[in-house]
């Protein structure tokens, strides 16, 4: 995959990784949140994330499948797209 840097580009990646996780059948996809992510920052060392000092994204999804809606969490790699962690937040009825 190539690198992920761009609104359009997290996007992208984000969905490419909700569909061969759910399946093509969702609908109503959205990016929520999206913060700068440091893998290997220690909190204790200054390691805090910013937009300079970063090497991935969190990334904060929801969309629709089977009436259900779904929130999932995503780290994507920023230099190859790869995902390295993904879980699902939330499942539930849309009012």
């Amino acid at each position: 995959m190539a690198s992920v840097k761009t609104e359009h580009e997290i996007e992208k990646a984000a969905r490419t990784a909700i569909e061969a996780s759910y399946g093509t059948n969702i609908t109503d996809f959205r990016v929520r949140v999206v913060l700068p992510f440091l893998s290997e920052g220690l909190i204790a060392q200054g390691g805090l994330p910013t937009e300079e000092k970063r090497d991935s994204w969190d990334v904060q999804v929801t969309f629709l499948l089977d009436k259900n809606q779904y929130t999932v969490d995503l780290i994507i790699q920023e230099d190859s797209g790869h995902i390295t962690y993904s879980r699902l937040i939330d499942k539930m009825i849309p009012l």
